[in-house]
């Protein structure tokens, strides 16, 4: 595998680099976009029964922050509930796009590797013609052990950037998919609590 790296010239170095980085993305995003941890089961439900009960106040709501996106959506919310449902709504959403983009992150270094990494293949492609053109100059074309060399180079940097951009951006729309679904659930529990506290929804 070295000796495979080794002769793919030096655009293998950012391309591995690029690979490392993805996985370390990845990782990270199949961490933080899980949805337990996102949108707690039943917290509109406990939040709703600590309303009743007249015991939300500064330190809970602080807690509530704090506890996860969904949570923090809803605390500002109820921060504003004395204002109306039109500012509580505001609130929501203003918070809510900070949110989003929070979830967003390093998704946009995702998709820039997903482009990027098929370009360092094709340069390496160009590069490794340019050898073999080159040496046919220098030597001809009787010695195939002397066009190899580019050739190698050109088939190694083209199939290394295609195997890192791929999976790349397949996790790209991944996640992609996954931000959206959990904002259009945010939304949803968001607007649960405001019809609840506005009576109207049970």
């Amino acid at each position: 595998m070295l000796e495979i790296l080794i002769s793919g010239g030096w655009l293998m170095v950012p391309i591995v680099a690029c690979s490392i980085i993805s996985l370390a993305i990845i990782g990270e995003r199949f961490w933080s976009l899980n949805r337990d941890k996102i949108i707690p089961t039943q917290l509109v439900s406990s939040v709703w029964s600590l309303h009743k009960a007249n015991q939300l106040d500064k330190s809970k709501l602080q807690t509530l922050s704090t506890s996860s996106p969904l949570g923090r959506v809803l605390a500002v919310g109820i921060l504003n509930r004395s204002h109306g449902r039109e500012i509580m709504k505001e609130s929501i959403e203003e918070t809510g796009r900070q949110v989003v983009h929070e979830l967003e992150k390093y998704l946009n270094s995702l998709a820039t590797i997903a482009s990027i990494t098929p370009l360092l293949g094709l340069l390496g492609t160009v590069i490794g013609m340019i050898k073999v053109f080159a040496a046919i100059m220098a030597h001809g074309v009787g010695d195939p052990a002397v066009l190899a060399g580019g050739i190698s180079q050109a088939l190694i940097t083209t199939a290394s950037g295609l195997t890192v951009a791929i999976p790349t951006l397949m996790f790209y729309r991944f996640f992609r998919g996954r931000v959206d679904e959990l904002v259009i659930k945010m939304e949803d529990e968001a607007l649960k609590m405001v019809e609840m506290m506005h009576g109207d929804r049970e």
